[in-house]
């Protein structure tokens, strides 16, 4: 994740001593002493069933029961792994997690064990019972997707009035006192409505955004022709600083943060010199820090599925590690016996193409390798979304 608050802006968030070391305030994360011994945010793909038909879900999901999933007490020996292996954050996705009817107490459960649970949901099934459900299971968060405004939503979720229930789960998340964030894919389909975006945020008092760069996989394999390219690309970055920054110069900041990406972090910095903002070399020295993709699939982000499978992170569930149904958890993500798993923890020497002759290699990492993979079939292929020119990254300004 690339902070956009943190970084543009200089207003930090708790979030903020995972991605860059920093400890301002008692509610801060647990800072690792250097960004390659994080332990991996955790994302549980806790079922595949989901009630919306989005044309770019990863998990290519439906509205029916599938087999097999996980139960409830292997969920439960799941957290217990996973609270041992010291992970900072479990989060609840899936599919649409909350069609599990077990997720508040195993969110209740997690809280317990020193997890922080967070829910990734397209919250049309939230209404102000299940939001006080949520507040009261302990969600530190819940983040909560759209894609556009009205139809536009609608028509990328598969279903009408998608929207109007989403909307009335911000709302009900608000009411209940949970901290609420929207999730945004950036496409060509939808880049328009991020003006209207913003406004949305601005008056539903949303606490934070985060805007996704495409990843092609699942449903959405097909996609490969709605990654923005460097035109759309750097017009949204643009947009997304600029209403960032207003919302900071009222005294009204958002956690605002860009994901699946990381040359968004060189992006800010390479604008920020070319305006001579004095802050712009504390902003490298962040983003070299954080190590940007180095740091996150494989490292720092991982994925169990609903079968309890391990993967490097949850786009990348052609590649299994191993099942939490026979091995434990820790013991799975510390074995570097995998060839793509020892690669992803030090990968850079690996890199080719643009990646590997970028200058501000150690600021983006390489960016997000398994979007690499399923363009061009290699995972060290240069990153296909990154919209930055050759002749930009050839030496450090």
């Amino acid at each position: 994740m690339i902070s956009i608050t943190r970084l543009w802006c200089g207003v930090g968030f708790e979030g903020d001593s995972l991605r860059y070391g920093e400890k301002k305030n008692e509610k801060a994360f647990r800072a690792p002493r250097i960004a390659g011994e994080r332990r991996p945010i955790v994302v549980w793909n806790c079922t595949r069933r989901c009630n919306l038909k989005c044309v770019h879900c990863y998990s290519d999901s439906h509205d029916h029961h599938y087999e097999d999933e996980m139960t409830t007490g292997e969920a439960r020996h799941l957290i217990d792994q996973l609270a041992d292996f010291d992970v900072p954050v479990f989060l609840f996705s899936g599919g649409e997690p909350l069609t599990r009817k077990d997720v508040i107490p195993l969110a209740a459960l997690a809280k317990e064990r020193g997890l922080r649970p967070v829910l990734s949901t397209n919250g049309t099934l939230i209404n102000e019972t299940v939001a006080r459900d949520l507040k009261k299971a302990g969600f530190a968060y819940v983040g909560i997707s759209l894609d556009g405004i009205g139809h536009v939503n609608d028509e990328f979720r598969g279903v009408e009035g998608a929207f109007k229930r989403a909307l009335r789960g911000f709302r009900a998340c608000k009411s209940a006192g949970v901290k609420v964030g929207l999730r945004f894919t950036l496409t060509k389909r939808n880049v328009q409505d991020l003006p209207s975006i913003f406004d949305f945020i601005e008056e539903e008092d949303v606490d934070r955004a985060c805007f996704y760069h495409l990843v092609p996989t699942g449903r959405g394999e097909k996609l490969t022709d709605a990654i923005l390219p460097e035109r759309m690309a750097r017009g949204a970055i643009s947009t997304i600083m600029n209403r960032t920054k207003e919302f900071a110069d009222k005294g009204k900041a958002r956690d605002v943060l860009t994901v699946d990406n990381h040359c968004d972090g060189v992006a800010i910095y390479l604008r920020m010199k070319k305006e001579g903002n004095p802050r712009a070399d504390e902003v490298l020295k962040l983003l070299e820090w954080n190590g940007g993709g180095a740091f996150s699939s494989g490292v720092g982000i991982a994925c169990v599925d609903w079968h309890g499978n391990v993967h490097p992170d949850q786009f990348w569930r052609h590649v299994s590690l191993g099942n939490i149904r026979n091995r434990n958890f820790g013991d799975i993500w510390s074995d570097t016996s995998n060839e793509l798993m020892a690669g992803l923890k030090d990968r850079l020497s690996l890199l080719k193409g643009k990646c590997g002759s970028c200058a501000y290699q150690k600021a983006c990492g390489g960016s997000l390798r398994v979007r690499a993979d399923i363009v061009s079939g290699d995972p060290w292929a240069e990153d296909p979304a990154c919209y930055l020119a050759q002749d930009e990254l050839s030496k450090k300004i």
